[in-house]
């Protein structure tokens, strides 16, 4: 089984992922946007038990704006982690956040409020896939 380790931007939380995550791809959504400060953000999708902090537990904040996403920061110095999906019950541990997995988008989500139009040929839900309560309904790059 592989094991991918990452920590926050200053290094104070350490985490770490096993296995291979359930998917991956970027989320156009205001939220993420908002959040991430840029036009989309690189989501990898791990099932709860795939993922754990390995240090600076106690340096973790959350911040949950619904009851979708309980985003995870280090306190110190600011940096994003992972978001806590209990809708989905997926955890979301941000791409940059783990550099030795191999990024390998495989959708686009909420591509109804994009800001930043991408032809990568990548499917593109106008919200999320069905099976997590979306419409699944796909747009047009």
């Amino acid at each position: 089984m592989t094991l991918y380790q990452g920590k926050c931007f200053c290094g104070t939380v350490e985490i770490e992922a096993d296995g291979e995550p359930e998917a991956m791809g970027y989320c156009h959504c205001s939220s993420c946007r908002s959040w991430s400060a840029g036009p989309v953000n690189a989501f990898t999708l791990w099932k709860p038990q795939s993922v754990r902090v390995t240090k600076g537990a106690d340096a973790i904040g959350t911040y949950h704006k619904t009851d979708m996403s309980y985003r995870k920061y280090c306190t110190k110095c600011g940096g994003h982690l992972m978001t806590d999906h209990p809708p989905l019950g997926m955890i979301d541990v941000y791409a940059a956040t783990i550099p030795t997995l191999k990024f390998t988008p495989g959708v686009h989500v909420n591509y109804a409020e994009t800001v930043l139009p991408i032809k990568d040929d990548l499917p593109k839900l106008k919200d999320f896939p069905a099976e997590f309560g979306g419409s699944g309904e796909m747009m047009p790059e």
